[in-house]
């Protein structure tokens, strides 16, 4: 009888743990291939990086433009879907980021700068009255 229980509890424990999230996960999966269209950025199971050009729900498979380089995958090989709205907001951000950042940088320079002409030329009042 205390084997029987044993086992049950084995058996729901592998459901909860193993068999319940790889289900949700396959769900999640589909809803992402769903909504997969044209212009998206996604990354294939192979860390292929690419943009959506075609998505032919018939046959099951997507074809990528990468740099200029169509490749045709099964769905079920794209691992993750990066919106192409996303991607073009994080790369927006990063040439604003490096452009402010040599203005600042510019600013401490150019006192250092002063700085050093104007102990240059207190050494030189320095050597002269020295002299």
């Amino acid at each position: 009888m205390s084997s029987i229980i044993l086992i049950l509890l084995m058996v729901v424990f592998m459901y909860f743990f193993m068999i319940r999230p790889q289900q949700k996960q396959r769900k999640e999966h589909q809803s992402m291939m769903s909504k997969l269209r044209p212009g998206d950025h996604v990354v294939t199971i192979g860390r292929l990086h690419g943009v959506v050009s075609e998505v032919n729900e018939k046959e099951k498979t997507v074809t990528l433009d990468c740099e200029g380089i169509y490749l045709t995958f099964d769905l079920v090989a794209i691992q993750r879907v990066v919106s192409a709205n996303k991607a073009n907001t994080s790369n927006e951000t990063k040439p604003a980021d490096t452009k402010e950042a040599p203005k600042e940088e510019a600013a401490p320079q150019e006192t250092k700068a002063e700085d050093k002409a104007e102990d240059s030329a207190e050494d030189g009042e320095n050597t002269d009255s020295a002299k």
